[in-house]
């Protein structure tokens, strides 16, 4: 298997729209996603969950092991596709993420996590998650901060990004949907990544993001420490917004 068709041993191949596990150089993408989906379980336990936008699956299955059920949602066919046969214990199917295909007040958790900033229409995206939603029930959502993740740029760094969000502008639109009680936390480094910031030039991110752009070999040394990353090296926090890598926003459907 190469990290580049990576499909070949059953994954889904490496676009660059989403993070995909089980690949070297996807890894610290990858820790950096599961950290957030392994601090929202505990939220989805005993609950029904949908998650719009599951890519891989890896979350939703994730999510499975405590949820009571979970249905997870995403637009592209090759992703559902794979997601239904990798993950048996999910409930998976195709759907536009703005006409989700779910009763009213169905569900109990609706978690979506870096997918906001990839869709055009996101405020009727949040009048769908409130609308599915039981009253009482939560909104779980991520997305990448841009004041770090493309800091002063007008259009997102990633070309497969819509919008990105300043804190104050997502806990703005998610109330504006109809959620009560916003809370905005910061997905941060941790110390052992810091570490790693320093031994790269001061960002690990920006080197990655310089290999990418730039079409080069991967140094051996930076490969090695993006392989070893681990969901524990990130650190979720109420604190710290305007420079944390991720915004998590925990939200409750009036």
């Amino acid at each position: 298997m190469t990290d580049s068709d990576g499909d070949q041993q059953g994954l889904l191949p490496v676009t660059g729209e989403r993070t995909v596990p089980g690949v070297s150089q996807e890894n610290y993408w990858f820790r950096r996603h599961e950290a957030v989906y392994r601090a929202l379980a505990a939220r989805c336990a005993g609950a029904v969950v949908l998650e719009a936008g599951c890519g891989e699956g890896y979350g939703a299955d994730l999510l499975a092991t405590g949820a009571r059920r979970v249905l997870a949602l995403d637009y592209d066919s090759l992703v559902t596709a794979h997601a239904a046969r990798r993950y048996p214990r999910v409930a998976v199917a195709r759907a536009n993420l703005v006409a989700l295909p779910t009763a009213t007040g169905a569900v109990d958790v609706v978690i979506s996590l870096q997918v906001i900033e990839h869709l055009w229409e996101q405020a009727r995206f949040l009048a769908e998650c409130a609308r599915v939603l039981r009253p009482g029930g939560a909104l779980l959502l991520s997305t990448p901060n841009r004041i770090t993740f493309s800091p002063g740029r007008d259009t997102p760094l990633n070309p497969f990004h819509t919008r990105e969000f300043a804190p104050a502008e997502l806990a703005d639109l998610i109330a504006a949907a109809g959620f009560a009680d916003v809370e905005l936390h910061g997905l941060h480094h941790g110390p052992r990544l810091r570490e790693l910031d320093a031994r790269h030039g001061g960002s690990l991110v920006d080197a990655q993001v310089a290999v990418a752009v730039g079409g080069c070999e991967w140094p051996a040394d930076l490969r090695a420490d993006v392989a070893a990353v681990r969901t524990e090296d990130f650190e979720l926090r109420p604190d710290g917004l305007a420079d944390s890598l991720d915004l998590v926003a925990i939200a409750v459907h009036r």
